[in-house]
């Protein structure tokens, strides 16, 4: 008898303890805000560990930039593979990343492309623009621009900066896409109105050269002067008037 009343203890006791470290997901991203590691780590390797692919992201984020752990980036793709395996988008991102890097893992073109198509058909613009750029340079999957156009089109019309500048290059150039110059202004001034100094290097180019918009030297100026002032500026015969000081980009 007292041995089965003290199994029965025993097990109650574990099973209490389990339940204090049982995890709050909602605890540990509070401290992870706050830059409590060392709690938000409490709180989700339990969770991790139990399968619960929101922990699963954020311990391979924490492993990935050393935040109270030290810095593993193989370990950091463990976690992000248990996470992606799962459906989240996030950790398919980033788990995307360390195959096209080679960091944690070896590195794979086909494989990043792989977990990028998983979060960029979720809708996840940052893999929208990575896979955009897969197809834009052949690396993973055969070379297509229009099959770059299109993803970085449903990432531009997010609110994507950089799937912006690369949508209104495309348009310039006529890469995968109808060249319009009109197009290619419209998607350089929603980034540049983001403070992209890229984006409004190129459109101070189109009003320099009258291309997409009227002529305009004020408000090429105006554009350019903006992307100086980040050190970036488009050859243009207005850079004497921005400051010998601006570094020189010919071309883009």
């Amino acid at each position: 008898m007292r041995k089965t009343i003290s199994s029965l203890v025993i097990a109650l006791m574990l099973g209490w303890a389990g339940a204090v470290h049982a995890g709050d997901f909602q605890k540990g991203l509070e401290a992870y805000n706050a830059g409590d590691y060392a709690t938000a780590l409490l709180e989700w390797r339990d969770l991790a560990e139990q399968g619960d692919a929101s922990a699963q992201y954020y311990l391979g984020i924490m492993y990935d930039y050393g935040q109270g752990v030290a810095q593993d980036y193989a370990e950091a793709v463990k976690w992000y593979r248990l996470a992606a395996e799962q459906g989240n988008a996030l950790a398919q991102t980033h788990l995307g990343f360390k195959y096209k890097i080679g960091q944690g893992v070896a590195q794979d073109y086909a494989e990043a492309v792989k977990w990028w198509r998983l979060a960029a058909e979720q809708g996840t613009d940052l893999a929208q623009l990575f896979l955009g750029s897969m197809y834009a340079n052949g690396q993973g999957v055969a070379q297509d621009h229009a099959e770059a156009a299109k993803w970085y089109r449903l990432a531009a019309e997010q609110g994507d900066a950089s799937a912006q500048i690369k949508l209104g290059l495309m348009y310039e150039d006529g890469q995968g896409v109808a060249q319009d110059y009109a197009e290619a202004v419209k998607w350089y001034r929603l980034a540049a109105e983001q403070g992209y100094a890229e984006a409004q290097s190129n459109l101070g180019w189109m009003y320099d050269n009258g291309q997409g918009v009227a002529q305009d030297y004020a408000e090429a100026v105006k554009w350019y002067r903006l992307a100086a002032e980040q050190g970036y500026v488009r050859w243009s015969h207005f850079v004497g008037q921005l400051g010998s000081e601006v570094k020189v980009y010919p071309g883009v």
